[in-house]
């Protein structure tokens, strides 16, 4: 680590930080130098415990060896090409590695940068697929409660968490919302997937009656609602949108930018639950968060319904001036690599169980209402403060890491994400942590 980097710069101002308490950061900073494997490194020397896989995307752990290489050659040889009619061999390799381990029937990658983009390339595709169909009348598209689909305006207008929403007009017109699937007094403490709440689903079909279907392009879900805090879908939910999308014509959307790449112990949460979407869009996971990538995979009827007219014309005006960018793509491909020869996309299948008992052995412990769990991810909701919301989880969130343990919270929800190289010594001195940080919070 480099003495630049040790020292915490003298004025903080100019920075504005996304979805940051900027006043309250700034009076306090907590900085992180630099990373590797499991552990951060504070700017005081400390080493803190990565709970969260950097923001639920360093799935392989920090700075690792084939990724940095990967970079470190690509920058040297190819730093950047176009990506509008013109290509570059590494793009098509990562492609194929990709399409190699998506759920099966998704064919094709289209290239971005970010899950938020991933989110509005995917409901453009929906509309104009209809549309490339001569079904023009479906552009409505539908989202849900509490869900989370980035920050560009088409991801927080299909999106249902209000602070998100409320202070930026309109959003989109013809959007429409399912009800979430948080039932708490059915479901609190379940291991895994909930029993209760499946004929949640059925409010798509109240959803057509009152908009019609020839109106509906999409429906986007999280398979795992990630930001919100961690809402796992009971059974037979995610196999019941399933069926009311086919029945009507419906494009069905799995936002898998969290649930991607091995989080719960598959490469892909539509591999675990079963489910076959029309679309799914990633991000974090593709790159190992290491440089921004994001990728949008679909079917062949999909694809191959815009690949229509005179070959010269371009088929879909959509796309970014750094789609597939050569080093973000020697970077996925160095984090694919590193995925294979570990066996990381089904690890967290093995570690799984350890992660759960860890996890649920936290009832009790002060201010607990609920423990979440699937795969490689977990929630513990706290009791709020009444009149104070989502202060008791913030102030669990800053002694974690005075403690040296890096965790997520969301409203009064601590949620958990860590990268899937952790050891079951690892899980437990992460839970050890938070249980030892929940005895301290007011």
């Amino acid at each position: 680590m480099s003495n630049r980097l040790k020292v915490t710069p003298n004025d903080l101002n100019a920075f504005w930080m996304p979805f940051t308490a900027n006043r309250q950061f700034k009076q306090a900073p907590r900085m992180l130098a630099a990373a590797k494997d499991m552990h951060y490194t504070a700017t005081d020397g400390r080493k803190i415990l990565d709970g969260t896989a950097g923001l639920w995307c360093v799935n392989a752990g920090h700075c690792r060896p084939k990724i940095t290489e990967a970079i470190q050659h690509q920058a040297a040889e190819l730093d950047y090409a176009p990506a509008f009619q013109m290509g570059h061999p590494i793009v098509f390799e990562l492609s194929n590695r990709l399409i190699d381990i998506a759920p099966e029937g998704m064919e094709h990658v289209f290239y971005t940068n970010s899950g938020s983009e991933s989110v509005d390339t995917a409901l453009k595709m929906a509309i104009a697929y209809h549309r490339a169909r001569g079904d023009g009348s479906r552009t409505r598209l539908i989202g849900r409660e509490r869900g989370y689909h980035g920050v560009n305006f088409g991801g927080i207008s299909v999106g249902g968490i209000v602070n998100n929403r409320k202070m930026f007009g309109t959003l989109l017109t013809g959007v429409d919302h399912l009800p979430h699937t948080h039932l708490p007094a059915k479901n609190a403490f379940t291991r895994g997937v909930p029993e209760h709440g499946a004929e949640l689903a059925d409010e798509l079909e109240r959803i057509v009656a009152l908009h019609d279907a020839s109106t509906i392009a999409a429906v986007i879900v999280e398979p795992v609602a990630g930001s919100t805090g961690v809402l796992i879908p009971p059974k037979g939910y995610l196999q019941r949108l399933r069926e009311i999308c086919t029945k009507h014509g419906i494009l069905l959307i799995f936002d898998e930018v969290i649930t991607g790449f091995g989080r719960l112990g598959t490469p892909f949460a539509a591999d675990y639950f079963g489910v076959k979407p029309d679309i799914i869009t990633t991000a974090k996971g593709v790159s190992n968060g290491v440089i921004p990538m994001g990728a949008v995979f679909v079917t062949k009827q999909i694809h191959d319904a815009f690949m229509t007219g005179p070959e010269h014309l371009i088929e879909f005006f959509h796309g970014y001036t750094y789609s597939g960018n050569p080093i973000a793509c020697a970077a996925a491909l160095g984090t694919l690599d590193t995925y294979k020869e570990e066996g990381l996309l089904t690890r967290g299948a093995e570690l799984a169980p350890h992660f759960e008992e860890a996890l649920h052995s936290l009832k009790g412990e002060p201010h607990v209402i609920d423990i979440r769990n699937i795969g490689m991810v977990g929630a513990i909701e706290l009791e709020p403060i009444a009149g104070s919301p989502s202060k008791r989880a913030f102030q669990a969130f800053v002694k974690a890491f005075e403690k040296g343990a890096l965790i997520r919270t969301t409203g009064d929800i601590i949620a958990l994400s860590p990268p899937l190289i952790i050891t079951k010594g690892q899980i437990d001195e992460l839970i050890d942590h938070v249980r030892e940080v929940l005895r301290a919070v007011d």
